[in-house]
């Protein structure tokens, strides 16, 4: 496990505040880390994926922010570098949003993005929520 002190990606305060209450709802208690990792095979070519850990794994990045500790695989990194995570209130929903630098389009249900070196509605993809490149 690589921990540093130069986080790969900002949690804003925010955001932290909400991941410390959704942790302490958790039935185990036994939460160590908040994962955020990318994934394949959404409509806009990859996704974002937020959950919770006990701990980090040996290959993990991983740093603390607000007093969360936060997790990154080492795949996912290269697309997280320099994002900032928040968490945001408006017309009456709210949820976690994600502000990536590395993102050249994105979904428009806002969980997924198209990166430089993937193409865009990849085999198998979709949303199901009418999104387009």
């Amino acid at each position: 496990m690589s921990t540093t002190e130069t986080p790969l990606l900002t949690l804003t305060e925010k955001a932290a505040a909400k991941v410390k209450e959704l942790m302490a709802e958790e039935p185990d208690g036994d939460i160590g880390v908040l994962r955020v990792a990318i994934q394949g095979g959404s409509c806009s070519g990859l996704e974002y994926a937020l959950g919770f850990d006990r701990e980090a794994l040996e290959t993990d990045v991983v740093a603390a922010q607000h007093g969360v500790r936060v997790a990154v695989d080492p795949f996912s990194a290269p697309y997280l570098e320099g994002a900032t995570i928040d968490f945001v209130s408006a017309q009456g929903e709210e949820g976690f949003a994600i502000e990536n630098p590395k993102a050249l389009s994105t979904c428009g249900c806002g969980s997924s993005f198209r990166a430089e070196d993937e193409s865009c509605g990849s085999a198998g993809s979709g949303c199901g929520g009418g999104c387009s490149c």
